[in-house]
């Protein structure tokens, strides 16, 4: 069976104040929409893959995620989406079957970039049109595991003119160009298993390999920046790298275990575009975090964690009744920052 997490909800409460008045740069570079409604129809795809080199050969694991519909509101800093992968735009395409939950929260407050994962795919296939097999080998692994949990946290330097916000959740607009540094730090651990073996049987001869560990942690420093054109169009992209410690070690059928710890360069890219205004805004974006681990016994492996979704946003102030309701999200946060 085919699953998404239907229902996603994530509050990140600032500890600034841009959500109540906003300083004078902020009005000259982005616009805030602190007591609106934003209201999204969106299609979106998560995934989390692992490729694998070898002898000269580059194998590319993907799970079969599903391509989700749904809709979704934010309020300030309140998200709310629901999302499922119907049938009618996921045909079977022989790839097998995927089951997986798929936790990703990637959180703007004003001078921060927050994302957190928690990957949990059962069944993968070997991508790619080129990869050589011997004749009768398969490209399913159904029996394939991948775990992964990490988080990326970094400071945003000119959080009064740059707005992520504006990009990804739609609840500001960025009506000026302008970019901003990066810097922080990141860790991630998980492993991937096969009790059947995770590589093809020509590649699986010297070394049978059943199970990946890894543990990996690394200071950060990026660039974002926001080109916006007439005010409406825009295109924002921001990269951010950094070298990781790690420690990765390789288990075959026998229990045999080879490991090794390296330094290895890990990074995190997003990009966004599409028009933006008052009321409405049509976009496309994408996240990716990939993860390098310490070549062990000949094998480089990475991790990669993808996001895509389309957009359409439409802003609206709540009705007397909800507007009410919707102040008591406005109070808690007072009582939660002290104010």
């Amino acid at each position: 069976m085919k699953f998404f997490l239907l229902c996603v909800c994530v509050w990140m409460v600032s500890v600034d104040n841009s959500q109540g008045q906003q300083t004078k740069d902020d009005t000259l570079y982005y616009q805030t929409y602190p007591s609106k409604l934003v209201g999204r129809y969106y299609l979106s795809r998560k995934f989390s893959g692992m490729g694998l080199e070898k002898g000269g050969e580059r194998l590319w694991y993907m799970p079969n995620s599903t391509l989700n519909t749904g809709f979704g509101l934010t309020y300030q800093n309140l998200t709310l989406n629901l999302a499922y992968g119907f049938g009618f735009i996921n045909p079977e395409r022989g790839r097998g079957e995927t089951n997986y939950l798929d936790l990703q929260a990637h959180a703007y407050p004003k001078n921060w970039v927050i994302d957190l994962f928690g990957q949990f795919y059962n069944g993968y296939f070997l991508s790619g049109d080129n990869l050589q097999l011997a004749d009768g080998e398969d490209r399913l692994f159904p029996d394939m595991k991948l775990r992964k949990v990490g988080a990326s946290v970094q400071y945003l330097f000119n959080g009064d003119k740059f707005s992520y916000r504006a990009a990804f959740l739609q609840n500001e607009w960025q009506q000026r160009s302008a970019g901003s540094f990066l810097a922080g730090m990141e860790v991630y651990g998980g492993q991937v298993r096969n009790q059947y073996g995770i590589l093809p049987t020509s590649l699986a001869r010297e070394f049978d390999l059943r199970q990946v560990k890894f543990m990996e942690w690394s200071p950060t420093i990026g660039y974002a920046y926001s080109l916006v054109v007439k005010k409406h169009f825009f295109l924002t992209l921001s990269a951010a790298s950094g070298f990781s410690v790690g420690r990765t070690s390789l288990h075959d059928a026998t229990g045999a275990e080879e490991r090794n710890w390296a330094v290895r360069p890990n990074y995190f890219l997003r990009g966004f575009t599409g028009y933006n205004s008052d009321r409405w805004s049509v976009n496309v974006n994408y996240v990716y975090n990939q993860v390098n681990l310490a070549p062990v016994a000949g094998h480089r492996i990475h991790v990669g964690t993808g996001n895509y979704r389309f957009n359409l946003i439409y802003r609206f102030a709540p009705g007397p009744k909800l507007a009410k309701k919707l102040d008591w999200i406005d109070r808690t946060k007072k009582k939660l920052l002290g104010r």
